[in-house]
């Protein structure tokens, strides 16, 4: 997908994020005397699943601090005021909270791996192998030189290398679901193999650009989308390993 586009629905869930949860609250006060707070919550947990699955893990945790709120706001006395004095309350609104940022997690997983399975038993040896450097390595540097190497083999590149935190220029890019993009367009990798110049592939945590691995191809490579895919995951374990350290 289209870098602009993606920004585009990104925007589109944040804002839903913020007001989806206020827009159903509001609805359901008029019931608030025959509906049970059980009852109100599970209904503001469907408007965090719904956002979590369109949108990315930020606005999947925003929704669920957004329902939070606005369940002990509507619906926890004293009524209209940030204040709970139910302890029955105070369990139900964490939990909502907990329950929708864990649904979160799960739906922004799935929107990252949503295009294909992964079944290739070298390919799951390679994830296996880095999730595991990724949550023991002492250094995230280790973890970036193994990704590195990990990327040169799977993507049958001529080298790569690491940027910490830089976006300097406009560089054909390896997309989230596999695809590359050069400018505003999709590139045919099936048909036409990489590019020939750099391409990046960004690296994240939480939401937020932490570097990027810099791709020289081999001209002629096609990796296939399966090899393009597991490189992303790849990436994903790298952003981890550089939120801990």
């Amino acid at each position: 997908m289209p870098e602009f586009v993606r920004e585009h629905r990104d925007r589109i869930a944040l804002v839903a994020a913020l007001l989806g949860p206020l827009a159903v609250a509001a609805v359901l006060v008029p019931l608030r005397d025959t509906l049970s707070n059980t009852d109100v919550a599970l209904v503001l947990v469907v408007i965090v699943v719904a956002v979590s699955a369109n949108g990315h893990r930020p606005a999947g945790v925003l929704s669920a601090v957004s329902a939070a709120a606005w369940f002990d706001f509507f619906f926890t006395r004293p009524y209209e005021r940030f204040a709970i004095t139910k302890s029955s309350d105070i369990r139900t609104a964490v939990l909502l909270l907990l329950v929708g940022i864990a649904v979160s997690q799960l739906a922004a997983r799935a929107r990252r791996l949503q295009v294909v399975a992964i079944t290739d038993a070298g390919y799951l040896a390679r994830l296996h192998t880095t999730a595991d450097l990724a949550q023991s390595a002492k250094s995230s540097a280790s973890v970036v030189d193994h990704v590195r190497g990990e990327l040169v083999d799977l993507l049958q590149l001529k080298e790569c290398r690491f940027e910490y935190g830089t976006l300097l220029g406009h560089p054909p890019r390896l997309e989230p679901d596999g695809s590359v993009v050069v400018g505003r367009r999709t590139w045919d990798v099936e048909q036409h193999g990489f590019p020939d110049e750099e391409i990046e592939l960004r690296t994240f945590a939480n939401g937020r650009f932490l570097g990027r691995f810099m791709l020289r191809p081999t001209p002629g490579a096609t990796p296939p989308l399966q090899a393009r895919l597991v490189a992303v995951t790849l990436a994903d374990q790298v952003g981890a390993a550089l939120a801990k350290s």
